[in-house]
């Protein structure tokens, strides 16, 4: 993690996420990071919509991520929220089965540059969302990361990260929600 830098995502750092965005051709087909807000995505949403509406949550203070810098150049990012932020996530309905309670906070998504992969950023990344998650008055965080134990997915599929990254910040399993994804949980102290 050495020699990167981590803000949060808010109007004056709106222009260096963008440049991001638009230097990765809007990321996984356009979605500017809006698949898990309630907007989401799809055959209906065009990138510019996308671009739009993430935006306005940024402006109104509706949308979370930790950004990493390299200088002054974003890298990469975590996307966080409350949980009515981010209602959206995958494998839902296993999700729904086991669910007693809502977090306070989930941890939706990664990206990191492709230049930047396997560099320690969303480490950076996860330190800085947890870090900006105490600031805002902490609670439970949940998560829905990869397990690659016994196997090596492109890093290009791992939106969610980690299994061993969650865990290497403290997070511990609660239930399995798919083949290789886990729902993690931490408690974070104001």
């Amino acid at each position: 993690m050495s020699g990167f830098t981590v803000r949060a995502l808010d109007p004056a750092t709106w222009p260096d996420f963008a440049a991001l965005v638009e230097d990765q051709n809007g990321v996984w087909g356009g979605c500017w990071c809006m698949g898990f807000h309630s907007e989401g995505v799809g055959r209906d949403r065009t990138p510019q919509q996308n671009r739009e509406d993430k935006q306005r949550r940024v402006a109104a203070g509706d949308a979370h991520a930790a950004l990493v810098y390299d200088g002054d150049l974003c890298v990469g990012w975590c996307q966080f929220g409350p949980t009515g932020e981010l209602p959206r996530i995958k494998h839902r309905r296993a999700y729904e089965v086991g669910l007693s309670v809502l977090p306070d906070w989930r941890i939706t998504c990664f990206y990191v540059h492709k230049k930047y992969r396997r560099r320690g950023v969303a480490e950076a990344a996860l330190a800085g969302a947890l870090d900006e998650i105490a600031r805002l008055g902490g609670g439970t965080v949940e998560s829905y990361p990869e397990d690659t134990d016994g196997r090596t997915p492109s890093s290009s599929f791992l939106y969610n990260a980690t299994v061993a990254l969650f865990e290497g910040q403290g997070f511990t399993r609660t239930r399995q929600i798919g083949k290789h994804h886990w729902v993690v949980t931490r408690v974070v102290r104001k």
